[in-house]
Parts: structure tokens; sequence; C-alpha cells
């Protein structure tokens, strides 16, 4: 059965060779049409990108965000010597209308220039700018000093404690402006026709908002008005800013890593060139597949340009590995390319599945982007498998190939060929040894990997020395939070909230909440209608601070609310629906990472339903529970990967040699560099992040191919000889070469990603090539011990 496959794989080479120019003519087709959808690439770097589109979390997050806008800010912090100085106030009030004017899609902007003031006067009441009427003297500032470090409201979110920080808030609109001049014509559609769906605020605009901000502030940022800018809408910026960086450097440094190895092992420019031009082409053809299936790059994605490079050039190293060596005997083209053909193709199909295989373990991942980069990885990899079988034979057939005597190369192979040979005399020699001491570092692996901890901070990918991580260290200190979780409360009836009942739970609820202080997480803020309506309720009141509380007559209720809309603010609709049934409290917290925010999202969850039973229907939403979100679902998507990989994976195996048994025992040495890996990250305190979580199911894929390789040849050399050791030895000599190049190959290509601006991807590379490595080690030591010790002629019939 295997010779009639190898048969028919060589009979395909030879197809191909006599009919190249048609071949060639029409895998040219086939990527411009791919490549023609470049242009329609998009990239995203939010964290609700990290979700897929009908993710239950996502979904509440969206509903929130049709019905309050969004909750994302940008912060500028300031810390004059003097906030309550008219030079710099001057200075804030011309940055504050500079930036409303200036900053794209912008729904709100907030700083003690037009803070909410609500006042009483004369039976009247007064909703206006708190600097409506700019101070003019000492005696001025004397009394908007006292206005705002009484006012409960500024505490933290304008104004910090000690009030010697002050804030910009910048809110922007929850929908993109693009396609609004068709929204303001929908009216004059046909009324049978359902509207489209709005699209959310896009990572290009986000872009645009941050780099006005940016742009401004630069103008007023110095001496005596030092600004700090933070917020996740800065963050999604910098990490896309540095993803795109480090995306153009991967694949220059990718290339030439490539190139110099594939320079060393062939000696000839076709060498380097056609194993390029094969990767290239996949890369080129697998964006085209994302654009054209509407997939945004994102954050974990942007390994897929340096991880394909280094991951498809290996197919093609087999190819023209056998190619080389038999046309340097020959000097036959066609039969050279009809040998290599035949000699790798099965093998290099196989290697492809078992690679494709453990990256499609991670196509039902709940995280978004991992399940994109496991199936367009995957479909990289099969485009290769393509290119490789079918173009590259084409290419070789066209191009002009030199023809080298064997004796050029005998010399520079000799010292090679005498490590390789001492590697399985080594391994054949004492394979019960190497096998217990394989055994021993698996145990102590396994043990280290119970001190594994998962974690998503995507603010400590970046360095600690970028202004994004000071900045938000300093407001998360100073303004006691930069990021937000909101609890929606639905009483499901119009005017539920006019209610005392119902407001004195809130009031209750904001008071017992704002009081959490758990060290690293603690509640700087909560705002919620109830404080709006104790403003009014005091400024009715002549002013009386101990009028700063719920009154208890739903009918008053009703009339105070009333009686501030009427005064020409808006801010109610920031907190409320229309019909007064749903409101928002939302709760300011620190920037942490997203596995301490879990207990505290259920302890809010919780709080909430037990004061309103069955009255409301609670949700917890905002930013933080979508990171609590991803958190859970990177878990849960970790386990999963790792079992279908594994079970892919050796199934194909199982396959591939046609014994159970031995289909079993060829996982081993591809499992134990996983578990080495493993052990290393518990070891060292290396968490299990959105990116480490990845490394199993690549590395299982990548590392069975040179098991495989292995295999194939350790197979047709035993049924030569019906000597193990020899047919160890014969294998190593023949394939080991190209086994350990395009080992050397993948790890050097992950290694690149230790020049990476960000952490977590610095990490990935070590630890992928750590896991190669190991891999290429069990293949040269586990993989022949363990055919020594199940050696017999039948474990192969």
């Amino acid at each position: 059965m295997r010779t009639v496959i190898d048969e028919s794989f060589a009979l395909f080479g030879r197809f191909v060779y006599r009919n190249r120019i048609k071949t060639l003519a029409a895998m040219l087709a086939a990527v411009l049409a791919m490549v023609s959808q470049l242009p329609h690439l998009r990239m995203d770097t939010s964290t609700e990108g990290f979700l897929h589109d009908d993710d239950p979390a996502l979904l509440q997050y969206n509903a929130f965000r049709d019905q309050f806008g969004r909750d994302e800010m940008v912060i500028i912090a300031v810390k004059p010597k003097d906030v309550f100085d008219l030079v710099f106030l001057t200075k804030l009030k011309d940055f504050h209308a500079e930036l409303a004017s200036g900053v794209p899609h912008l729904d709100d902007i907030t700083s003690l220039v037009n803070a909410r003031n609500t006042r009483g006067a004369k039976d009247r009441l007064i909703v206006e700018d708190l600097l409506k009427e700019f101070p003019q003297n000492e005696k001025d500032l004397a009394a908007l000093k006292a206005r705002v470090l009484a006012n409960p409201i500024y505490r933290n979110l304008l104004i910090s404690e000690d009030g010697t920080f002050t804030t910009i808030v910048i809110k922007t609109n929850s929908y993109s402006s693009a396609g609004a001049s068709d929204d303001a014509l929908a009216g004059f559609d046909d009324g049978d026709r359902a509207p489209a769906p709005r699209q959310y605020l896009t990572d290009i605009e986000n872009d645009e908002v941050v780099r006005a901000v940016r742009a401004i502030s630069a103008k007023y940022d110095g001496p005596g008005f030092p600004l700090s800018i933070a917020g996740s809408p800065v963050v999604t910026y910098d990490l896309k800013q540095a993803m795109m960086k480090d995306m153009r450097k991967f694949m220059a440094m990718a290339v030439l890593v490539i190139a110099a190895v594939l320079y060393i092992l062939f000696r000839r420019l076709s060498g380097v060139l056609l194993p390029l031009l094969i990767v290239i082409v996949t890369l080129l053809s697998t964006f085209g597949l994302m654009a054209f299936f509407g997939t945004a790059i994102k954050l974990p994605t942007q390994i897929l340009p340096s991880f394909l490079l280094a991951v498809c050039v290996g197919a093609s190293v087999h190819v023209l590995a056998i190619f080389f060596d038999r046309f340097r005997h020959t000097g036959d083209k066609e039969g050279a390319i009809v040998h290599a053909v035949g000699h790798s193709g099965l093998a290099v199909v196989m290697t492809s599945l078992t690679t494709a295989g453990g990256l499609l373990s991670f196509a039902t991942a709940q995280i978004a982007p991992i399940a994109d980069l496991g199936v367009f990885a995957a479909a990289g990899v099969m485009l290769s498998l393509l290119y490789t079988i079918i173009l590259l034979p084409a290419v070789l057939s066209l191009v002009p190939i030199k023809s080298k005597t064997a004796e050029a190369d005998k010399a520079r192979h000799a010292k090679m060929d005498a490590i390789l040979a001492g590697i399985a005399d080594f391994a054949t020699s004492r394979p019960r040894t190497i096998l217990a001491a394989g055994a021993v570092l698996t145990v102590i692996a396994i043990l280290a990997s119970t001190q594994i901890r998962f974690s998503h901070n995507p603010l400590t990918w970046l360095n600690k020395n970028m202004p994004i991580r000071q900045a938000t260290t300093t407001i998360d200190k100073e303004m006691r939070g930069s990021v937000a979780l909101e609890v929606i409360a639905d009483f499901g009836k119009p005017n539920g909230l006019y209610e005392p009942e119902h407001l004195n739970r809130l009031n209750t609820l904001g008071a017992e909440v704002g009081a959490i202080n758990e060290g690293e997480l603690f509640v700087g803020k909560t705002i919620a209608v109830t404080d709006i309506l104790k403003e009014i309720n005091q400024a009715l009141n002549e002013n009386r601070t101990k009028f700063y509380s719920i009154p208890q007559d739903r009918t008053l209720v009703a009339q105070e609310f009333l009686l501030f809309e009427n005064s020409g603010s808006d801010d109610l609709e920031d907190v409320v629906d229309s019909q007064f049934s749903k409101t928002r409290v939302t709760v300011k917290l620190p920037w942490i990472d997203a596995t301490l925010y879990r207990d505290f999202i259920s302890s809010m969850e919780k709080r909430f339903r037990e004061a309103f039973g069955n009255e409301a229907a609670i949700t917890v939403t905002g930013m933080i529970p979508l990171f609590g979100a991803t958190v859970h679902a990177a878990m849960d998507s970790a386990a999963k990967s790792y079992v279908y990989a594994l079970v892919i994976i050796t199934l194909l195996m199982i396959l591939f040699i046609g014994n159970f048994r031995m289909g079993l025992v060829s996982m081993i040495p591809n499992v134990m560099p996983i578990m080495l890996t493993m052990g290393l990250m518990g070891l060292f305190d290396i968490p299990m992040d959105m990116f480490n979580m990845l490394i199993g199911s690549i590395a299982i894929g990548l590392a069975v191919d040179d098991t495989i390789h292995f295999l194939h040849n350790f197979r047709r050399y035993f049924h030569e000889t019906g000597d193990a050791r020899e047919a160890v030895r014969l294998t190593f000599l023949s394939t080991g070469r190209a086994m350990f190049v395009t080992s050397v190959v993948l790890s050097a290509g992950f290694f690149i990603f230790t020049m990476a601006s960000m952490h977590n991807i610095q990490r990935f590379g070590v630890l992928t090539a750590f896991t190669i490595i190991t891999a290429l080690a069990a293949d040269f030591l586990i993989s022949p011990a363990l055919m020594m010790v199940l050696h017999k002629p039948k474990e192969w019939e």
C-alpha cells in the first residue's frame, strides 16, 4: 500500500513536470484571486474583538452601548502646583475647548470647566457649568475650591481626594460615523425594509481619537501643566502600534534568518529563493483568504506571518533536499523531481495534516482571534502543502539548476554525518537509560506545571517605560481607577425608578460597594442616578447639605426628575432610559490583571440580585466583565485545544503508521516537550496567557513533523535491513540533516519573537522555540530508544 502511494506521488510529479506551463498558469491565477482581496484586510485590537460576535458577554455589552453609550474613556490627568489658580484654570479652559473642537467622534468631554453644578435659587433649579462664571479673584477661587471639594460627585472623577490632581474625561461616540449620511436618509427608504445594524466605532476611528488627543495635549504638556493620558482606547491604540511595528520587524528578520539557514544547507541561490517563494505566496494567499472572509488581524493573529514563514519552509526543504541529492548524482532534472515528490510526498502530506490538525484544535476556541488563528494558520499550512507539491515542482522544472558533483559536497556533509551517526549510536546503545531519564524529567515537569497561573492583562504586555503604563499607574493611584464596571438594573416597567424603595437600595449598594478595598482591587467611586437625585433634592431645599438624600415620596421623586430634565441638562440620559425603567451603576476600578476581577464581578452580581430579588433583572457588563469573560474563555479554550490537538494528531499518526500500538508510542516524544515547557512555565512563574496557551497545540503539530519523517524513513530502512540499530543510523544519515535544519529554522523563527516590543510575544517566542528544540532532542534520543525497545519486525507489518 505504501509503495502504491509513493508511486502515485511520483506519477503526479511527472505530470506536473510535463505540464509545467499549464500548472504554473493555474496556480498563478489562484494566487492572484486571493491576493486581490488584500486591500480589504483590516486590523482590530479592541477588547471586544477577543470575543465571538454571538458571545453572551459581548451581546450584553452591545445592548449596554446601544442604551447608554460607550463606557470606554480617555482620561487626561493634570497635576499643577495648585488646581485652584487663575493661570492654571485659564489654561485648563483653553485646553478643554481645543479638545472639544479638535477631537473627532466625540460624544462628551467633562472637566472642572463644564462639570455639572446643580443649585437652587429662589425656588428655581439651576443646572449649569461649574465655571460658567469664571473666577476673577482669590475670593472667587476660595469659594470655587470649597464647592468642588465638598461635592462628592467630583471626588475621584474630576478631582483627586487631596485636591492636587484634576482630570479631563473624554467619551467617544458608540457608533461609527461611516454611513452616517445613509442613516440620515433612512427615513425615505422603503418602510418594509429593516434598517441595517449600525456599526460601532471602528479601530481606525479610535486611532483618530487617540492621535488627536495626543497631538493637542502635546501643545499644553509641560512644567506647571504635566499631563498623563490613559484609558482603554489609548491602551488599544498603543497595542496596535506595537503590533504593527513588531509584525514588520518579524517579517524582515524571519526572512533573513531563514535565508541564511537555507543557504548554509543548500549552498545555492535556488535553495534559498524557492522555499522563500513558497512561503511568501502562502502568506499572501492566507491573508487574502482572511480579507475575503472579513476576518481582521487581531493581537494573537499577529504571529501568523512569522509562524507561516518558519513552518511552511519545512515541507519545501524536505522536497528540495531529496531533489538536489538525486540531481547531484544523476543530472536528470525530471527524474530528480519525480523521485523527490515520490519519496517525500506522503511524509510532507502527513506533516502538513498533523500541523494543521494541531492548529485546528483552536477552531472551537471561545476567544475569537484564537479561533481565527487556528483556522487561517491551518489554511496557510494546507496552502503551503499545495504549493510545495504543485507549484514547487513546476517552478523547478522551468528554472535553470546547476548540477554539482557529489564530491563537492562530500567533505561538507562528512562532519554532519559523523555527528548524526554518533547520536544514532548513543541513542541505540542505551535505550532504557534514555527512556528512564526522559520519564523522570517528565514527572518533574508535570509537578512543576501545577504552579502555572492564568493571566490576562494587555497593559503589562507593553514595556514599563511606555507613557500609557506610567499614566495608568498614576491615574489609578491618584484618581482611584481608570476603568469601569457597569451594573444594569432593569425594573421591567415604566417609572420603576420613581419608587423610593428602589432608589434607597441603589443608594445603599453604592455606599457599600464604594467602600470596598481589597489591596490591588479597590473601588474608587460609584456613579448612579441616585447621585443626581440627591443633588436635585439638596438644591431644591436651599442647598442645605442635610437634604443631600433620597426623597421618600414617589410623586416628589417624579417631580424632581422632571424639573432636572426641564433645566436643559441631558445627564439623566447617561444613567437611565427614557422610561425610567432601567438604570446603570458605574463602578470605577483600577486596571489590574483580569483574573483578579472574576470574583469581584460575581460578588457585584450577587449583591444586586440579593438586594432587588425578583423586582429587577441584574446584568453586569462593561469592559471589565469583557476582560473576565476573555480569561474564562481562554482557560476553557486552552484545555479543550490541547485535548483536541492530542486526539487529532494521535489518530493521524495511527493512520500514517498503520499500527495502533506504534501510533500511540510515536506520540511519546511529541508530548514530552510540551510537558517540559509547561514545567518550565511553572518553575519560573511564567503565566499562561492568551499567547502561551497557543504553545501546546502549535508545538505538538510541529514536533510531530520530525517524528513522521523519522518513522517514515526508519520503517523503510528497517524493512530493508531487519536491524533496528542500522535502520536508525541510516534514517539519521538520510533525513537527520533535514530534521535538524527544519528544527533550526522553526526555533530561529520563534526566537525572533524575543525581539518584540511586547513582553507576551517575547515569552511566547522563547517557550515555543524551547519546545521545538526539546522536540528535536526527543526525536534524536527518545524515538530511537523506543524503536530499539519495540523493534520486532511484526510491529511494522
